[in-house]
């Protein structure tokens, strides 16, 4: 399930299976036309036959617009949407590193990431891999130092040394996400109102929800700000478990201050407020740092050059790279138990394994144990529903997942470039609830009148279309 050669891959509905597409013709995004792959396994394609872009829009928009309005919505995303975001206001892809160095460690690290990225079903290992191993070798390294007896040194020669590196290369990797939210702020006007367009109508089509719903809940293993750039836009607020105006803390506790309000002629009974959902960042921030044993954001500027300077700000003395909290994914579920994760895998746990709840992921290529293993719980409630949005499927854990939970009545599948891709998505196929509201109303509408006028001509309007769908 690779997707090669613009082939599309599509679960919705009453599909028993997943349906493969491949391109017929055609050349933009949103004009291409696809023919069905498998002839004999779809309940709708046909073999040989043209599918329109709008003849996939009538089978996904509507079933994802159900799926949104479910007791309970998450969204989790990935790293493909800072990529698609990037990739629409620059054209190019983010200025990620390729490598991270680490002098005479760097065998042992490179080792310690590919055993660890064959445990977790990677291809290869990754850079947050490679930072894992090397806070690992770190450790024990300070555990033998600590052994060493007085007049020896050669543990704590390495452990400075491996400090050093690790230094160099947070600071490195750090700079590296500001370089592509600088590339973003310093496109020309039209390409950043494209990106922000595309951002704010992916973030809008989740986060516009019926006021009787639960909150929107967005969970993201990314470090970046589009997430927060981009609600800024669209005058979504988010409310995460930092407290404070000037030095914003991070608390354990999940007491939150959530707005509503009280409809007109209505008493007792608040609403929730239009415009604001949750927000948890699984795996830290550029802009958290580790201060004085509580995890403080500082104020960083979306796209700064350099986070050093910001660092040096008063109340953080002392403080450098490594107190960033870029938390590396985890290959071993100890790892998230160290603080604040624990508390943020806690209430993403606790938002989608309820029943009525519906996880949506985007650009999230299920490479992190910690995170499958909820979604897995999840889908052992019956009404519990997971819709996967993705770009491609290089490393096959897509499908590796999907085939090994059995449950392909509870699983959506939107793979492919086509069908991923966020200015055609957010253009045709994600739901507009507010519009959808209105033509709601509009249908009811104009069925009374129907029903009115049938009346008057003598005939039973409900008969009658009982008659015709007999």
């Amino acid at each position: 399930m690779t997707c090669n050669n613009g082939e599309q891959i599509l679960k919705t509905r009453d599909d028993p299976d997943r349906v493969h597409l491949r391109p017929n013709g055609g050349h933009s995004q949103s004009q291409k036309v696809f023919r069905y792959v498998d002839s004999g396994k779809s309940t709708w394609a046909k073999a040989n036959e043209d599918i329109q872009p709008e003849t996939l829009r009538t089978r996904i928009e509507p079933w994802l617009t159900s799926l949104f309005q479910s007791e309970h919505l998450s969204l989790l995303i990935g790293a493909g949407l800072p990529f698609a975001v990037h990739k629409i206001s620059t054209g190019e892809s983010p200025p990620w590193p390729s490598d991270l160095p680490f002098g005479s460690f760097d065998t042992l690290v490179s080792s310690e990431a590919k055993r660890s990225a064959g445990a977790t079903e990677c291809i290869s290992e990754n850079l947050e891999d490679r930072l894992r191993a090397a806070n690992e070798l770190l450790r024990g390294m300070e555990i033998m130092a600590f052994t060493e007896k007085e007049g020896q040194s050669h543990w704590r020669e390495k452990v400075l040394e491996m400090k050093e590196l690790l230094r160099q290369n947070y600071r490195k990797f750090a700079n590296s996400i500001l370089l592509g939210e600088g590339n973003f702020v310093a496109s020309s006007p039209t390409c950043r109102e494209a990106g922000f367009r595309s951002l704010v109508g992916f973030l809008m089509s989740f986060a516009s929800r019926s006021v009787t719903r639960e909150r929107l809940h967005i969970f993201t293993t990314n470090y970046d700000r589009y997430i927060e750039a981009g609600a800024d836009v669209a005058g979504l607020r988010l409310i995460d478990r930092f407290v404070g105006s000037l030095a914003p803390v991070f608390r354990a506790s999940r007491l939150e201050v959530d707005l509503h309000y009280n409809p007109p002629g209505i008493r007792g009974e608040p609403r929730y407020l239009e415009g604001v959902a949750r927000f948890t960042k699984l795996h830290g921030s550029v802009d958290w740092v580790d201060r004085d044993r509580q995890i403080q954001r500082i104020g960083l500027p979306f796209g700064a050059q350099d986070t050093q300077p910001y660092l040096d700000a008063p109340g953080l003395a002392d403080t450098d790279a490594l107190d960033l909290m870029i938390y590396p994914n985890a290959a071993k579920d100890r790892e998230t138990a160290a603080y604040p994760y624990v508390e943020l895998f806690r209430d993403f746990a606790a938002a989608i394994c309820r029943p009525n709840s519906t996880l949506v992921s985007y650009g999230y290529s299920f490479g992190d144990d910690h995170i499958n293993r909820v979604i897995e719980d999840m889908l052992t409630i019956p009404s519990a529903h997971l819709v996967v949005i993705s770009y491609d499927d290089r490393s096959g854990r897509i499908n590796q997942m999907y085939k090994r939970l059995c449950r392909h009545a509870q699983i959506t599948l939107l793979i492919g470039d086509h069908l991923a891709d966020l200015k055609t998505l957010v253009k045709q196929y994600l739901p507009k609830p507010a519009i959808d509201l209105t033509n709601i109303r509009m249908a009811d509408l104009l069925q009374t009148r129907r029903n009115i006028r049938e009346g008057e001509d003598g005939t039973d309007g409900s008969d009658r279309a009982n008659g015709e769908g007999a």
